[in-house]
């Protein structure tokens, strides 16, 4: 049986003080998931706290990130309304990716095989170009592979290959990406 009372997670360092941590919560709650409109003052916002995020990232209103200090975002991704970093350890997101509305990136777990349900955290890592849909979900330590989906309402507990579509809870491979490149079919020449 679990012991709630028993619990303790001392041994988990939050990466930051009290205050900031406190002051990030403040900040986010006013700006960040706020509903003005605009990417540059969330870009802002999350680099004062220690997040990396490239070049014409867009943040839209409502995202909420646990700890920016440990968020890095590559150049030209998209976080959509409602999205949920709960980045209790590392969450990388390569360029390019686009994360639609609700979608939810969790690091964290515990571990229900002892009584102490202890804290159990992996990091995440989405390649380059990948897309996860709305609502889908993301389990501690998957790797999303370069240019993979994760479809709408999906839930990946293990990692996604490259350009392949994931759809279902749990998420199967259905099929690989194809992108066309917009360059004409020389075929037909």
């Amino acid at each position: 049986m679990v012991r709630l009372d028993q619990f303790n997670n001392a041994g988990y360092q939050r990466g930051r003080s009290s205050l900031v941590e406190a002051a990030w919560l403040v900040v986010q709650a006013l700006l960040v998931r706020s509903f003005i409109p605009g990417s540059f003052h969330r870009r802002i916002l999350l680099r004062m706290f220690g997040a990396r995020i490239g070049t014409g990232v867009v943040i839209k209103p409502g995202v909420r990130v646990k700890f920016p200090w440990r968020l890095d975002v590559g150049a030209h991704s998209w976080i959509g309304e409602g999205v949920w970093i709960d980045n209790l350890a590392d969450v990388k997101i390569g360029a390019h990716c686009c994360l639609s509305q609700d979608a939810y990136l969790c690091t964290g777990s515990h571990d229900w095989s002892k009584t102490t349900f202890d804290l159990v955290i992996a990091p995440i890592v989405i390649g380059e170009g990948a897309w996860i849909a709305a609502r889908a979900v993301i389990a501690p330590g998957v790797f999303v592979g370069r240019g993979a989906v994760l479809g709408l309402s999906s839930l990946a507990t293990v990692s996604l290959q490259e350009n392949g579509i994931y759809q279902g809870v749990p998420a199967k491979l259905v099929r690989h990406r194809v992108v066309a490149t917009g360059e004409p079919d020389q075929s037909t020449r």
